[in-house]
């Protein structure tokens, strides 16, 4: 398998982390989205949205696109260990859960948002940063209203083994080291990150992990 994807990348992130959670292994090349690597005509052809991740599961097939996309297509392929659990209503809070951060909270804070901030709106580097820990915060709230109330919840997001929403859970933390967004307030959010980060597959798959990072969450724009 081939993993087109970004050492910082919150969303190559939760595909790396699925990937080792069911004991696979890709060949990840970057692309480097500061630098614009995206819009290269050659990545084009990889994924025309000129976004990362994108995974060849084998050579010369399509790439499949969107993290989420690529995590269901891991479950399907390779259902052990599981991702999600086994009753219907437990597999709909799991999958709710992981899109409070894949879908509603981390897409507000990609380079092409912040971009279109900065040079559309005016908006200089405080502003930027401010928009992004509010948008954090607010998914951090969310997950947080549900996690402490709901018997479900476990040592994880849904029972005592990790799946998808702790994928998604973690690397909301990750997004939120980056903007420097302290999830104190949020105490079962930071025990469950904190639970994760005592796992190889996701600590390993942490941004500041990946070759080419940087050692101090510090620098992270």
């Amino acid at each position: 398998m081939i993993l087109y994807g970004f050492w910082r990348s919150i969303a190559t992130m939760r595909v790396r982390t699925g990937l080792a959670l069911k004991g696979l292994a890709a060949d990840e090349l970057p692309v480097d989205l500061l630098r614009g690597d995206q819009f290269e005509e050659s990545f084009r052809a990889v994924n025309p949205a000129r976004a990362v991740p994108a995974l060849v599961p084998v050579e010369g097939a399509p790439a499949l696109f969107q993290s989420m996309a690529i995590l269901e297509w891991l479950e399907e392929t390779h259902p052990q260990p599981p991702f999600l659990p086994h009753d219907a209503a437990g597999r709909a809070r799991v999958r709710g859960l992981a899109l409070i951060a894949a879908a509603d909270t981390h897409p507000l804070s990609v380079p092409r948002v912040r971009s279109e901030l900065a040079q559309r709106f005016g908006a200089d580097e405080r502003a930027v940063q401010n928009w992004v820990q509010h948008f954090i915060m607010e998914g951090a709230t969310s997950l947080e209203g549900h996690l402490c109330r709901e018997a479900e919840t476990g040592e994880f997001c849904h029972g005592n083994v990790s799946g998808l929403a702790d994928i998604c859970l973690f690397s909301l933390k990750a997004q939120a080291d980056m903007f420097e967004v302290d999830l104190t307030p949020w105490p079962t959010v930071r025990r469950i990150a904190a639970r994760c980060a005592e796992i190889e597959a996701f600590a390993s798959s942490h941004p500041t992990r990946q070759p080419g990072a940087p050692h101090r969450h510090s620098v992270f724009p």
